[in-house]
């Protein structure tokens, strides 16, 4: 989201809005609410020619509660009809409330970006900002900053330095020490007001377990949050003794920075008091938890460090996992919830599945958890019984399985069991199409495996290039890596691929491409040798299975 110098502007833009009729009968409020819905003041909005002063275009940004107009000079946020429990914009007068909040509270930390709640107005047929007629809606105005200024972008581009943190921190300290506290918003930094808030959590990602985090990490992370509450009782008490429960953000992160001459800290949480008041480590633990998980621990720990030093709050560091879990599961959270948006494309929302697990990934490191997933890759020619062993053991421990011929038809758009018969390293096997299925296979894996989800791979993976990746998928996510080479004499092999052509199968192996692809494969790097085991399969299947069992119950085995 790119948000918004204070400009003095006009704020009598109007649209004539189209297939709604003459509304005789401005009083009636709820033919209003159903011709100027949500999406009707979205398209309005959407228009150059809403506002009435130059805008050559508009571009609209939505996230699961705005939506969103930039024209260059300002920005129009206009909140979305929902209620969520803890979030409650489905009406007029709450969305009023909401938009009147929003400036006002933002002001504390960008006075110069919130320039006004605005109301929406029906004049005649006309849909006006802060026109004379009836309002229908209301919308925060604010100026527009440059994008490229947005924290998310100066850490893409690797320009996000300790300067800027310190910069933050100079900001931050003086923010907190001015902050509203006292009775009202002490209650917030309570045990029992943070354990609503961590059990409202968990009640809200149940549908989600199994599915984008496992059963045992979930349990793991609940369980550890409430010893926390168990055994820290007295360091909640005293924090609020001392003050350092606040009036704060209670979003703050990179999407919400704007690294001006002076960091410019914006969007804070004006929906809910609970959300937004409460120990400062929580704020600071966001923007922790946010560098580490985009790889910038180093960042994260000079943030501690310098707000530590500045402010005195040498206590806040015993809050710190705790807090950077509770964040952490917080954006795991949101990304389940909008990974079910129904405006959302097919990617878009597999893309914020993958979020929710690194996210819960990332708050069961912070809960301590040592518990590895397992990623077996199966590998080795075709047809020497590496699609067996991984359904035996999908069928044994219930882990996740990706097969390369299965990716490679369903990313290529050729059915599953459709045989695809071309020579070798052509059309659906080539250098370009094997690299496009790799890299797919291996991000699909990664995404498990940050949910806590042990994962079975099974394919060729005849190069080192192929196999590199895995091993750093597996190294990011601390999973348990067994590569898998299965074997089979020669003749074996071919009886089992001619075996095939009598049966639907997804794999396209055959006798004839046998002894080049024999001849394409490498051997593992000596570097990583570690990972790598072989299991002669030429026996009965029980024998083949026991092996695998055994090597996988060997506690060398990395």
């Amino acid at each position: 989201m790119f948000y918004i110098s204070t400009v003095p502007g006009p704020w009598n833009p109007t649209i004539v809005l189209t297939g709604i009729g003459r509304c005789d009968n401005v009083r009636d409020r709820e033919h209003l609410e159903a011709a100027l819905d949500h999406a009707a003041l979205v398209d309005a909005l959407s228009e150059p020619t809403f506002y009435d002063y130059p805008v050559d275009e508009v571009r609209f940004l939505q996230t699961h509660i705005s939506s969103v107009f930039l024209t260059g000079s300002f920005v129009y946020k206009l909140k979305k009809p929902v209620n969520f429990g803890f979030l409650d914009y489905s009406t007029i007068e709450l969305r009023e409330q909401n938009c009147r909040a929003e400036v006002a509270l933002n002001r504390r930390l960008a006075p110069s970006v919130y320039v006004d709640a605005v109301p929406i107005t029906l004049d005649g047929d006309k849909a006006t900002l802060n026109g004379d007629g009836e309002v229908i809606d209301w919308v925060v105005v604010m100026r527009e900053l440059d994008g490229n200024l947005l924290g998310t972008e100066v850490l893409a581009r690797g320009e996000l330095t300790e300067s800027h943190m310190d910069a933050l921190v100079d900001v931050l300290v003086p923010f907190y020490t001015s902050a509203a506290t006292g009775e009202g918003i002490d209650n917030f930094g309570s045990v029992e007001a943070v354990k609503f808030n961590t059990d409202e959590n968990f009640s809200q990602t149940e549908a989600y377990v199994g599915k984008l985090v496992s059963r045992d990490r979930f349990e793991h992370i609940r369980d550890w949050t409430n010893s926390f509450f168990a055994q820290h009782g007295e360091l909640f008490e005293r924090r609020i003794a001392e003050g350092r429960t606040r009036e704060s953000h209670g979003d703050l992160h990179l999407r919400n920075i704007f690294f001006e001459d002076q960091p410019v800290i914006f969007d804070c949480i004006e929906f809910n008091e609970r959300l937004r008041c409460g120990d400062v480590a929580v704020d600071i633990a966001f923007l922790a938890m946010d560098l580490d998980f985009n790889g910038r621990q180093d960042l994260s720990k000079h943030f501690i460090d310098r707000y530590v030093e500045v402010s005195g709050d040498t206590e806040l560091t015993e809050m710190l996992d705790f807090y950077k879990c509770y964040r952490a599961y917080v954006r795991g959270k949101i990304a389940c919830f909008t990974s079910t948006d129904p405006a959302l494309d097919g990617a878009s929302k597999r893309a914020q599945r993958n979020l929710a697990r690194r996210y819960f990934g990332l708050a069961y490191e912070y809960a301590g958890g040592t518990r590895r997933p397992s990623l077996v890759v199966l590998y080795g020619l075709m047809g020497t019984g590496k699609t067996s062993v991984a359904r035996y053991l999908r069928e044994s421990y219930g882990w996740h399985v990706l097969s390369t011929d299965a990716v490679r038809k369903q990313i290529s758009g050729v059915g599953e069991n459709t045989r695809v018969y071309v020579p070798y390293n052509e059309g659906l096997y080539s250098p370009e199409m094997n690299a496009r299925t790799y890299a797919e296979v291996c991000d699909r894996a990664e995404n498990l495996l940050w949910g806590g989800f042990s994962v079975i791979v099974d394919g060729a993976f005849k190069r080192q290039s192929e196999r590199e990746p895995v091993i750093e998928a597996a190294r990011r996510t601390r999973a348990r890596l067994v590569f898998i080479e299965t074997t089979c004499g020669a003749d074996e092999q071919h009886t089992r691929l001619e075996g095939r052509q009598q049966h639907d199968t997804r794999s396209d192996g055959r006798v004839e491409l046998m002894e080049q692809q024999r001849g394409d494969f490498e051997p593992p790097n000596p570097d990583a040798e570690c990972y790598f085991h072989d299991i002669d399969t030429s026996g009965p299947k029980s024998e083949t299975q026991t092996k695998v069992e055994a090597l996988l119950r060997d506690e060398s085995v990395l």
